[in-house]
């Protein structure tokens, strides 16, 4: 039997008092998920070095106790907090941001990133180098951890690197006897036993000599030729792609990973982002095929957005826009973290309507002038279907003989974005994301469920734009769609009418999907919202056979040893 007292003074005999967080208020900002999610935890625990993660590693082990690992907590699917309170035993969650060390190594074509690392930080850590992480603006802007990219073999927007992914790390897991057991595949000689590895690593206490120029890869080196297969039948990229599963990667909390080593890239010369409009479907098909098939130089990203979705995240994110462009994406975490604080406050005072700080800054934002181009709003006006392509130094050429050829007989149109403008349409696609939460805050009294999917569509799907069954479609009160559409991976999120039933209504969804032979979870992972295939299941007993490490992800078994 657990002796509560006991446990959480030897936790804050490692981390310290401050930093083991016992209180309802205090523990809420990690207990809940960033959109989905949210259960009880009997603490979070806030480890600041690896020696620190590894000790609290060991009590809880110890103790018998559920470990949730936890970095930013900015998933959608709410893989990185607990769900519900049916578990068989008592729940911790380790929150691993203090951690937060970048080693850059091999001359900036490498990089170490440790528990609590932010892409972000890794895009400052390695500009000097001339280099670019592995995934740009959108889990940078919201101040995504490295690791937790890794953990879910997350996609993101870039059209030539594919998902995040990696076969060197360094990692604990607990093995079938409940022994728990430190794995050093980083491929750098830090010793041998677990504290001299960790300590070693933490103070940088190794040579260049020690770094192993390993043969294992450090990123998805086949993404780009996969992603060019136009006529293939199945999608490039999703969370359960077993080509991409590998101890760390794709793992989903089933294991504590302290570092990765993650590959970087040459940054381009010149780039520039062509802004893209039409109403026909097929025209965006065509030029997706065309682009992908027959260019030299693939696009650094292309996203798309749909018109209504571009009028949503124009009123609904506009705030999130506006700190992103005057502060910065480093802000971020704090703007969350104080939201997160301010609706715990206001949730006390029944005066206060629900959702105080989502009104709040809704309320702010209507002051704030229109912050979007003249020529963008001009493309809204003619245009149902807006498309983002950022092409790099060969490539800009090609696509604007491209363009300029395509058009000539089309009703569409592009423009060349000067810098102002192409930076202004990239952060409004990405800001995107947030306008459906922020309109079900605002309007959760008048309307149904919010319901987003995350779909994978072949690579040789032509209607890559939605077209619901009229008993499907008249459940819904509101769509939104944007994605990568060089991908093939689409974001689909509803708002249902009020009173119909989302899990009836999202099996319907997800049997037409089935039947177009598309893939899903295509990058938020299953978290607790979608089922994982057997294979992907078979993949988490291997890694944690006692089920101690984030259990019932992807909707599996709570209790120990998966019975």
């Amino acid at each position: 039997m657990l002796n509560k007292n006991i446990f959480i003074q030897d936790l804050k005999n490692i981390v310290g008092s401050k930093y083991v967080l016992t209180a309802k208020w205090s523990k809420e900002t990690y207990s809940k998920g960033w959109r989905y999610g949210g259960g009880e935890a009997l603490a979070v625990i806030k480890p600041k070095t690896l020696i620190d993660l590894w000790n609290v590693l060991k009590v809880c082990v110890k103790d018998d106790v559920i470990i949730i690992m936890q970095g930013a907590n900015t998933g959608l699917t709410g893989g990185s907090t607990p769900f519900g309170n049916d578990y068989d035993r008592a729940v911790v969650i380790i929150n691993t941001m203090r951690i937060n060390d970048i080693h850059v190594i091999n001359d900036g074509r490498q990089i170490i990133g440790l528990s609590g690392s932010t892409l972000y930080d890794l895009e400052k850590k390695i500009e000097p180098y001339g280099r670019d992480p592995h995934s740009v603006i959108g889990s940078t802007s919201i101040g995504a951890s490295i690791i937790g990219g890794v953990c879910n073999n997350s996609g993101g927007s870039l059209v030539q690197r594919g998902p995040a992914y990696t076969e060197l790390a360094l990692y604990a897991k607990v093995n079938e006897n409940g022994e728990l057991k430190l794995i050093n595949e980083l491929e750098i000689n830090l010793g041998s036993e677990p504290e001299e590895i960790l300590n070693n690593l933490q103070n940088l206490n190794y040579k260049e000599s020690d770094i192993v120029n390993s043969e294992k890869l450090a990123s998805d080196n086949k993404y780009s030729e996969i992603v060019r297969e136009i006529d293939s039948k199945t999608p490039a990229r999703f969370n359960a792609d077993q080509r991409l599963m590998y101890n760390v990667s794709g793992s989903a909390g089933k294991i504590v990973v302290f570092a990765v080593r993650l590959d970087t890239y040459e940054k381009p010369k010149k780039s520039k982002v062509f802004y893209v409009g039409s109403n026909n479907p097929d025209d965006f098909w065509k030029i997706r095929r065309d682009i992908l098939g027959k260019f030299k130089t693939l696009p650094t990203l292309g996203d798309y957005v749909h018109r209504d979705c571009y009028d949503a995240a124009k009123k609904y994110s506009k705030d999130t826009f506006v700190v992103i462009e005057k502060l910065g994406t480093s802000f971020l975490p704090t703007l969350f973290e104080l939201k997160r604080n301010v609706d715990i406050i206001s949730n006390k005072f029944s005066f206060l309507p629900d959702h105080f700080s989502d009104r709040l800054m809704q309320f702010l934002s209507n002051f704030w002038p229109n912050h979007l181009p003249k020529r963008m709003e001009k493309f809204r006006d003619l245009y149902e279907h807006h498309w983002i392509i950022e092409m790099s130094d060969d490539g800009i050429e090609e696509a604007k003989n491209y363009f300029n050829d395509f058009f000539k007989n089309k009703e569409g149109s592009y423009f060349e974005c000067n810098n102002y403008e192409g930076k202004k349409a990239m952060l409004h696609r990405f800001v995107s994301a947030s306008a459906i939460g922020r309109y079900c805050s605002l309007y959760k009294k008048d309307i149904g469920e919010m319901m987003s999917m995350d779909i994978a569509f072949p690579r040789n799907e032509k209607e890559w734009f939605e077209k619901l069954p009229k008993e499907i479609d008249d459940l819904i009160e509101m769509k939104l769609y944007y994605g990568h559409l060089f991908c093939h991976v689409q974001h689909q999120n509803y708002i249902l009418k009020k009173g119909v039933d989302s899990e009836k209504l999202k099996e319907k969804l997800l049997e037409i999907y089935d039947k177009r032979g598309a893939e899903y979870p295509a990058e938020h992972n299953f978290g607790h919202e979608y089922y994982a295939d057997q294979k992907t299941i078979d993949f988490y007993k291997k890694l944690d056979p006692t089920n101690t490490f984030n259990p019932g992800i992807g909707r599996t078994s709570k209790l120990k040893n998966w019975k």
